[in-house]
């Protein structure tokens, strides 16, 4: 029994579960690759309106249309496969079970790439009637538009879907930095189109740019691949449902699937409800929501991609560790805080300089940053809700609990869809204010309802594990310090000259970091300290 002690003692010294230290690091790597991915998804952004402005049809149907094949990413893609398929593979991986392991991983690809590209076909011949479903408002050569661009964008999701399969891979080696970047090949496919083809129609080129999108799709999927097979050595693609290990994915993915489809029914609502806002109001929208998750995926993502391996690995070696995921998701939330608090206030208060420094160029106008503002202004009501949520719906994951996570994401999808209604149509009416500003209603509803479910996600988890969440002191200082360093930028930007956008952007928002930093230091905050202690010690991934 002793011999046996020390050989489990010695397995679980070659792979041991990663320390907060460690997980903090796999943090900065997922926020590296993210923010790599999300600059040059920003180049994107700003070669689209470059070329395409606001207001005009040819930029309204690419938007509207790139949602469509994108709910098929999104149900299946990172969400999904994250939460069903990392803590089974992550837990064999933490056991040292690696061949059965890689048997898992690859009947999840077979089962995965054979239902997307049924779903892929099925997209394909039924885009008029969800095009009718998704985007009511359009009408005559924009839908005939719409429907063009839709059939030529289902593939590149289905694409997608398989490579958000290799991040479930990647992360539960710990190999981050690697899944969050391979999005640049995509974003550099599109912009590579749109420069090379900028000179043609504005209905030729959105039909030519889907098709840029659909090569870089395949780009993003083959750039992960190899480096998949060097950690799966024993990878095969097999359809194999007999093993429990393999039926626990399958029973797991069906919860998150569905609470993946109803926010994704969310989205299409206030897709649905913008087409029938002016002209403007879905690219406005679409613009604005690459702004405002930022912070999302930058400081949430990171953290909850980090935590959720880390968590599961806790879980497969002692599924009495609930203790230690309690500490981490601790951690996890005051490090989301430290940062998308002044996200959220920069949104509110200076998005004018955000939004100008980022997309106004060529046909995109100073007055359309401005409608783009009022639209990030909604989200920041509900920003730190959304990141928090992610962390705790991350958790649930951990401990094997899909269900909880679908009650209360039904109950938003309720919410978003009244509140929205109500925000966005008669709302502006009553008020006297032009229509198209309900968009930024639409942005203020989605906030509130991710604030009841994230209380309702915290609330029943604290009764599974004890208290979890953020100390009202520590949640004050960082609101005063994040309040206190605009009130500085608007100060600097009320001052200064008439500058380009991108030289504005960073007399103003320069200023306002550096305030809100030397704030909570003075204030005893830690957490940045923590971040540049990780950052000095950032290991190679290699």
């Amino acid at each position: 029994m002793k011999c046996e002690a020390r050989a489990r003692k010695g397995e679980a010294s070659k792979n041991p579960v990663p320390s907060p230290a460690r997980t903090g690091r796999s943090a900065i790597f997922v926020a590296a690759g993210i923010l790599t991915s999300r600059l040059v998804g920003f180049a994107r952004l700003r070669a689209f309106a470059y070329y395409f402005g606001l207001e005009s049809d040819a930029a309204d149907a690419f938007n509207a249309g790139f949602r469509i094949p994108n709910f098929l990413q999104n149900l299946f893609g990172e969400g999904a496969l994250s939460a069903s398929f990392i803590p089974v593979y992550a837990a064999l991986l933490a056991r040292e079970d690696r061949r059965e392991a890689d048997r898992v991983a690859g009947a999840v690809a077979s089962l995965l790439a054979l239902i997307v590209a049924i779903l892929v076909l099925a997209g394909v011949l039924a885009t008029p009637l969800l095009i009718d479903a998704i985007a009511p408002g359009f009408k005559g050569a924009k839908r005939e538009l719409t429907i063009e661009i839709v059939r030529i964008l289902f593939p590149g999701a289905g694409l997608l879907v398989l490579s958000a399969w290799c991040l479930g891979v990647l992360n539960s080696h710990h190999r981050f930095f690697l899944s969050y970047t391979a999005p640049v090949m995509w974003n550099a496919a599109m912009i590579l189109t749109l420069l090379l083809y900028g000179h043609s129609s504005l209905p030729q080129l959105a039909v030519i740019l889907a098709w840029g999108s659909v090569a870089g799709s395949a780009l993003q999927f083959a750039v992960q691949l190899p480096v998949v097979f060097h950690l799966a050595h024993d990878l095969k693609f097999v359809f194999d449902v007999a093993s429990d290990q393999v039926r626990t994915v399958m029973k797991n993915f069906v919860p998150v699937f569905i609470s993946r489809g109803v926010v994704q029914v969310s989205a299409y609502v206030d897709a649905l409800l913008a087409s029938l806002l002016p002209t403007g109001a879905v690219t406005g929208m679409a613009n604005a929501q690459l702004l405002y998750t930022l912070p999302v995926s930058l400081f949430g993502m990171s953290i909850s991609a980090a935590e959720l391996p880390a968590m599961s690995g806790v879980m497969g070696r002692d599924p009495t560790g609930i203790e230690t995921v309690r500490r981490r998701l601790n951690s996890g939330l005051r490090q989301i805080a430290f940062f998308v608090v002044p996200s959220a206030v920069a949104f509110l208060l200076l998005g004018d300089v955000v939004a100008a420094a980022l997309l106004e160029t060529g046909r995109f106008t100073h007055a359309d940053a401005l409608y783009v503002w009022g639209i990030l202004a909604g989200s920041g009501v509900g920003l730190l809700a959304s990141t928090l949520g992610r962390l705790y719906a991350s958790t649930y994951y951990a401990l094997r609990d899909t269900r909880t996570p679908l009650r209360y994401a039904l109950l938003r999808v309720l919410l978003t869809t009244a509140l929205g209604y109500l925000f966005a149509i008669p709302l502006p009416r009553w008020l006297g204010i032009p229509t198209i500003w309900g968009a930024a209603g639409l942005t203020v509803s989605a906030g509130l309802a991710g604030w009841v479910e994230m209380l309702l996600l915290r609330r029943t988890l604290n009764s599974k594990i004890g208290h979890t969440g953020l100390d009202s002191g520590f949640v004050i200082k960082l609101w005063a310090a994040a309040f206190a360093a605009a009130g500085v930028a608007w100060l600097v930007k009320l001052n200064v000259p008439v500058f380009h956008p991108i030289v504005t952007a960073i007399v103003v928002l320069g200023p306002y970091g550096l305030v809100f930093f030397g704030l909570t230091f003075a204030l005893g905050i830690p957490e940045a300290w923590k971040a540049i202690r990780l950052g000095k010690n950032l290991p190679s991934q290699g």
